[in-house]
């Protein structure tokens, strides 16, 4: 965090790419009389991606099911865990969703009812994510947990030579760690060095709202399955983690596609905690897209497949992000800056395994700091 207060974007060589590529965008929603924030397409996905997490559970309330009907359920639960994660919390918290304020409020909640908190994601992802892409010790996606290196610069490991064997089953607890202690870490971690810059009463009533909310979830999800229908504890918990595998790994192999792959860079401060780069062109050399042809990855993924657009213009709801590609990809191309893409959803996955190999090993930074 204190690397975070000292590290500033220098544009040295006062490149007008951002405010080309601006420009270019304003005129393209202009010319076209679009509106930057959510459609019908986007309402349409809202409902489908909110009716794929709870229409399980409402069917699992309402009948009285089979063990096998139950396991479904949950399993159909956990894509939704996702789908609600990228497609509808996520836009909602970058303001990008509505114009109307208490709209974003109520959608980014979302991320509550599915065992997550709305105010720590915003800090970590909005801030300390989205400002500082894959820079080592302040971007906390990229931070080293479950002996993973997502990082050449962090401190090399033995059991690393095999995370690009363990790195999936890792990425199965992402969502569940929201439940069990990721939430209540950030929360205190965040009042204390800075991060969080609530007042005290605000920040007494956001640790009642995450309580209340970790509470309510834990009693709908297994507590009244368990205690008021009356289906067996096993069952019901076997399926809970279930659940949470398939929408971590969902969610978390999507954003490690972004960033932790070839061509994505991970630089450091110079010694005065500078990124000699425009704020852009830093998110240009960190981030990647990829199945930009792949219809239905794209609808169910939120657009997340179009990271890089989504990294320059956060507040546009990512509905417009497959038609804004071409005109960051052209504009990119002229100021000689590179667009990372990988053509499929699977080049994309092949390229993040190579690169956990390749973090897997001793680097220059740990002879350099051996």
């Amino acid at each position: 965090m204190e690397q975070k207060k000292r590290v500033k974007f220098i544009n040295k060589d006062k490149t007008r790419f951002l405010k080309t590529l601006k420009e270019r965008i304003d005129e393209y929603f202009a010319k076209n009389q679009i509106d930057k924030q959510a459609n019908t397409n986007m309402v349409i996905k809202t409902i489908a991606m909110l009716g794929m997490y709870f229409l399980p559970f409402a069917i699992l309330y309402v009948f009285t099911l089979p063990g096998w009907a139950v396991v479904l359920c949950f399993i159909i639960s956990g894509f939704g865990v996702a789908g609600v994660g990228m497609s509808v919390m996520h836009d909602a918290n970058h303001g990008a969703y509505s114009h109307n304020k208490l709209v974003n409020t109520l959608l980014g909640g979302t991320l509550n009812l599915i065992g997550g908190f709305d105010v720590n994601w915003r800090l970590q992802h909005n801030i300390l994510h989205h400002t500082y892409t894959n820079i080592t010790h302040v971007d906390e996606d990229i931070e080293q947990r479950l002996k993973m290196r997502w990082s050449p610069h962090f401190k090399f490991h033995p059991a690393q030579r095999y995370q690009h064997i363990y790195a999936f089953f890792a990425y199965c607890l992402a969502t569940l760690s929201w439940v069990v202690m990721k939430d209540a870490k950030q929360f205190y971690t965040y009042s204390k060095n800075g991060v969080n810059k609530s007042s005290k009463n605000q920040l007494a009533f956001d640790l009642i709202k995450l309580i209340a909310f970790k509470v309510f979830y834990i009693v709908y999800t297994l507590i009244i399955p368990i205690w008021v229908l009356g289906y067996s504890g096993g069952l019901i918990f076997g399926s809970f983690l279930l659940m949470h595998a398939i929408g971590g790994f969902v969610l978390s192999t999507v954003f490690q596609l972004a960033h932790v792959v070839e061509g994505a860079e991970f630089p450091m401060p110079n010694e005065k905690g500078e990124i000699e780069n425009e704020w852009a062109i830093h998110q240009m050399y960190t981030t990647a897209d990829f199945g930009h042809d792949s219809k239905l990855l794209t609808w169910y993924t939120g657009g997340l497949t179009h990271q890089i657009e989504h990294h320059l213009f956060p507040d546009i709801c990512h509905i417009h992000y497959p038609k804004l590609a071409p005109i960051v990809k052209q504009t990119a191309e002229e100021f000689g800056i590179p667009y990372n893409n990988n053509e499929t959803y699977l080049s994309a996955l092949a390229s993040h395994v190579r690169t956990l190999k390749k973090f897997g090993l001793p680097s220059d930074f740990d002879l350099a700091n051996a």
